[in-house]
This record gives structure tokens, C-alpha cells and sequence, in this order.
């Protein structure tokens, strides 16, 4: 079970830390606001998060059955776990956003078109996240309903990740990954709380990081 749960982790996690250290090291010097606009390569990692999501759907194939023993194992060792943490952490990295600037640490935009940049982000993933869930209509683990893919908790912890890092990267990489690290536990937490399959989870994380970036190539 914690092999596949560090899986997860790794999958979620680890190429965007690399991809954030690459972006911070290459583009120390940035002058103008055309250069903040995600490059080609940006959306490689989200890209193969959907993908990942995606080959679940199309039936039985490894994808699939990794979802189905990863929620076996989860119930059989943890039951009864039930924790509602995940509603709330969702929005934490979206909020550091707003905390920092209170605390007169500024990121890269004013709060004003920081603002619009993540409502735009939200406005993206959630209308994509909606026609998904209802045009997938997958069942979740739990049989609660079907709207499982992809994961809203996850897809929203994802862009608002991706949100705090594209303010404060110029300020310091740490901020990115504290970031992530709140979202992928949220990530991970769906899947414990029953909620979603593994894919889910992974899918929305692409989704989420898909509409920031997104978000920040329309607006500027």
C-alpha cells in the first residue's frame, strides 16, 4: 500500500519540482511581462497527468486495475478513516497568496490582477471539471455518486498551487513547493477519505495545473 501511495506522491510531486527549479534557474532575468507567459514545455507535466486520467477511462488496462488495489488496500487497512481536512486545504495555497501580501511580501502581479489571474484559473478548471464529471459519469469508490473523474478537491488545490508559484517564484522556489506539497496531500486525501480512484486524483491535478497556466498565457 506505501509503495503505491509514494507512486502517487512521486508522480504528483516530483517533475514539478524539477520543472519549477529548471524554470527559476533559466529565467532569473525577466524584464518584461510577455516573459512570464508558460512556455511550450509548461504544459508537458500537466499534459501527462490528463493522459494518465484519460487511458483509466478507456477500460481495463493497468491504469485502471491500480486504481481498484490501491482502494482495496486503503480500505482494508484504514476503514474507518473519514477526514475533512482536504475541503479546507484546497484553497490554502490560494490564500498564502493573499496572506503574503498582507505581510507586505509581494509577488510578481498587484493583488488586483493576482486576482483576476486565479479567477480566471478557477473559471477554466471548474467549467472543465463540471462537463467532465458529467460527461464521464464515473462512479466513486464509495458508490456516493457518479462524479468521480475528475477530482474537484484535487483540480483545485493543483491551480492554486500553481498560482502561488507563478507569483512568488522570483521571490523564492520554497513558496512553490509548499505549495504542492499542501495540494498533493490533499490529493492524497481524497483517496483515503474514499472519495476518488487514484486516476482521479492524478487527472485533476493536471487539469488544475493546466488552468493556471492557461489562465497566465490569456491574461498577460
Amino acid at each position: 500500500m506505501y509503495r503505491k501511495l509514494l507512486i502517487v506522491m512521486v508522480l504528483l510531486i516530483m517533475p514539478r519540482l524539477i520543472f519549477a527549479q529548471l524554470q527559476d534557474t533559466m529565467q532569473r532575468e525577466i524584464n518584461s511581462r510577455d516573459d512570464y507567459k508558460p512556455k511550450a514545455s509548461a504544459f508537458i507535466i500537466p499534459a501527462v497527468f490528463i493522459g494518465y486520467g484519460v487511458v483509466s477511462l478507456t477500460g481495463d488496462n493497468v491504469i485502471r486495475r491500480l486504481d481498484y488495489t490501491t482502494k482495496d488496500e486503503l480500505q482494508e487497512d484504514h476503514p474507518l478513516f473519514a477526514a475533512h481536512a482536504d475541503d479546507y486545504m484546497q484553497f490554502a495555497p490560494a490564500a498564502a497568496v493573499y496572506g503574503l501580501n498582507l505581510l507586505g511580501i509581494k509577488g510578481k502581479h498587484s493583488l488586483l490582477d493576482a486576482t483576476g489571474l486565479y479567477v480566471l484559473s478557477s473559471a477554466i478548471m471548474g467549467g472543465t471539471v463540471t462537463v467532465l464529471k458529467k460527461s464521464t459519469h464515473r462512479l466513486r469508490p464509495n458508490s456516493s455518486g457518479y462524479t468521480s473523474f475528475p477530482s474537484g478537491h484535487t483540480a483545485n488545490a493543483f491551480a492554486a498551487a500553481e498560482f502561488l508559484k507563478q507569483e512568488y517564484r522570483d521571490v523564492s522556489p520554497w513558496y512553490g513547493f509548499a505549495g504542492y506539497t499542501v495540494a498533493t496531500a490533499t490529493g492524497i486525501l481524497r483517496t483515503y477519505n474514499n472519495k476518488h480512484w487514484v486516476s482521479d486524483v492524478v487527472a485533476g491535478a493536471g487539469f488544475g495545473i493546466l488552468s493556471t497556466k492557461l489562465s497566465y498565457y490569456l491574461y498577460l
